[in-house]
This record gives structure tokens, sequence and C-alpha cells, in this order.
């Protein structure tokens, strides 16, 4: 196999397709990048069993074939590399030299032949949509998603497609995240997917601003194909809890407040917070509301900021970090809050379709 290549090219294709592998991977083949040289140019791919990541790069191919190379030594490589053009030439035995301008180089790979088969992209149904608005959504609910490992169904973020809607939801069972859509696609293929915490985070590093994304459902896999790009992912085998039962079907006092302002008043109280556990309390009166956060081992902080609010007085204790994440991944310069009292959920909404279940916290 021997190739030439611009070294932004191949740069940006690896740093595409290496996040996905593990410093410490249990198989040495899971280490390498897939490098399968063609007379269409350059295709690199890495997987982990469970995620997959293929991405295209434009190349002069002279003679094609496969092999793979560790993507992290690769990249460090290229990354230091003049910016010039880079020939690679990949003999029999799996050794790569590697030649820019005055650098020359010589990498150990291993046969493709022992490289996990990668899927198509396929489906039963396929899906379309804009890659800024599906980065968008999953910004503003992966942040929701379960870490804890007990909880398996929950450790990711649900694709609905019902109803000619998208619904993307995210729940650890002390708040909820939800984002929606309405896409064009068949009665027929109305289906619910549990994707994966880490296809997630793929999909925020390398989905683009602009341009389509199709994604392929198929039995236990879902697949997205953008640009040069196609990702693979396994789905979350379970089944999703009902997440409209939590959202509140009315709410009693409703209220207008400046994300920035209270993103940052959020920011500033948390400095004496000691553990994620500690609650804020929010005080709502006349047309303002203060945030106080009481550490005994450390202090207090207080911040008043303005709000539009003319209803009774109300106070009710959140999880800062809680409140903040959704605050941090909106855009609109306003948002809304709906409350009935200390014991019920709080509900934050914008100008958007978009909610935030938050459940409140007991505080002496």
């Amino acid at each position: 196999m021997k190739f030439t290549v611009a070294k932004s090219a191949l740069l940006e294709g690896l740093q595409a397709v290496q996040n996905i592998v593990g410093m410490r991977s249990t198989l040495p083949i899971l280490s390498n990048v897939l490098v399968s040289a063609e007379k269409k140019g350059l295709w690199l791919t890495t997987t982990d069993l469970d995620v997959s990541v293929r991405c295209g790069v434009d190349a002069d191919v002279s003679k094609s074939g496969s092999s793979t190379l560790p993507v992290r030594r690769l990249a460090s490589i290229v990354r230091e590399l003049p910016d010039s053009t880079i020939e690679v030439e990949i003999d029999d035995k799996d050794i790569a030299v590697v030649q820019c301008n005055s650098s020359h180089f010589k990498i150990i790979g291993l046969s493709e032949d022992e490289f996990p088969p990668t899927a198509k992209a396929d489906g039963k149904y396929t899906y379309h949509i804009e890659q800024g608005v599906f980065k968008e959504m999953l910004a503003m609910t992966q942040y929701a998603a379960s870490t804890d490992e007990t909880r398996y169904v929950l450790n990711g973020v649900l694709l609905s497609f019902k109803e000619g809607k998208l619904t993307v939801v995210a729940t650890d069972g002390r708040r909820l995240a939800l984002a929606e859509r309405e896409i064009e696609f068949p009665a027929e293929s109305e289906t619910d997917m549990l994707l994966p915490t880490k296809a997630v985070n793929e999909l925020q590093h390398t989905l683009g601003d602009e341009g389509e994304i199709k994604i392929f459902a198929k039995e236990n896999q879902i697949l997205f194909e953008f640009g040069k790009v196609l990702i693979s992912s396994k789905l979350i085998d379970g089944t999703y809890p009902n997440y409209r039962q939590v959202i509140p079907a009315q709410c009693e006092e409703h209220l207008t407040i400046e994300r920035e302002s209270l993103l940052t008043a959020l920011k500033r109280v948390s400095l004496v917070m000691t553990d994620r556990s500690t609650a804020t309390k929010l005080t709502f009166a006349d047309n303002k509301v203060t945030i106080v956060l009481n550490t005994p081992e450390v202090g207090e902080a207080r911040e008043t900021i303005p709000i539009k609010y003319s209803g009774k007085e109300l106070s009710v204790a959140f999880n800062p970090e809680y409140m903040m994440d959704p605050l941090r991944n909106m855009s609109e310069d306003e948002v809304f809050l709906e409350l009935t009292d200390e014991l019920s959920p709080g509900v934050i909404k914008c100008s958007i379709p978009f909610l935030y279940v938050l459940m409140p916290m007991r505080v002496e």
C-alpha cells in the first residue's frame, strides 16, 4: 500500500477517529487504526467493539491495500511533521514508512485480518436531520444521563422517533432533559432507540454545524453518516422509563430570568460549595430572586438578581450544578422557570422545544 496525503488532511482524519481508542485496550488491535487505501481515497477506522468511527481522507493512492497502525502514536508523529505532503508506504509485513521532507519514521503495525468487522451505512429505517440541529439536541440533553452503572438503561440518551418528531431525552432519576424537533419519516418507522453515552460523546466531537446527517436504524445497532464520517454504535438493551410521567402537567408560578445572569450568580455562590450534595436555596419575591448557598465548614454566599415575577413569595432548594447544566448548554437570552411549591419539581423552558425537570432538595 502506498499513498501521499496532505498533513492537515491526515491529521484531521486521525483526530476524528482516535477519541474512542482507550489508553489501555484489552486487545492490541483495538489500539490501532485501520488504514484502507482505495482508488477513491483513504479511509481511517477505529473501534472499541461497541462504537466504531470511519472517516474519509482525500489522498493520492498509487497502490491500494489495508493495514493497521497504532493510532495515537501515528497522530503524534503526524502532528509534529512539517506542513507539507506526507508519503506513506506499508509493506506486506505491516511495517509503515512515513516520509515528510527530511523526516523519516518506521512504524510497526498489525495485520488487518485481526481488525473487527465494521458496519455498512444501511438499515431497516433511515432518518434525515440537520447536523447542527441534532448536535444542539444532544448538547441540551446528554449531561442529564446517569453515570450509575447499576442503572444501565439510563446510561445514555433516548432517541424517540414518534408522531413526526424526534424527541431526545436523558435522565438520572433526579433531573430530566428533553429536546424535540419535527422531522419527516414514515409512520411505519416509528421507534425508540437507547444511544450509549460514549456514542453521544463521539457525535458531539465530530458533528458539524451544517449539512445533513443520515441515521440508520438496525436491530441492536444505529449508524450515523455525515460528510465523510460514519459512526456506528451498539444500542442499550432495555426499556426506557415513562419519562412523560415526571413532567408536571401544570405549575402555579411562572417567572422569566435572564439566562446569563442566573448562570453567573449560581457560579459565584457555588464557590463556597464543598460537595455535589450541597443545596442552593432560591427565594422568589416581587421581581427578584435571592440565591443563598451555605456550607458550615466554609461560610455563606448570597446573590440577588432581577427577574420578571409578580406571584407569591416562594422558596425552593436545588442542586446548583444541576441548575447550571442546562443554562450552560442554551443559547437563548431568557429562560422560563415554572414552580409550584418547595416540594414539587421545577421546570426550566426556553423559546425552542426544550424542557428540563429538576427535583428539589430538602434542606433543614
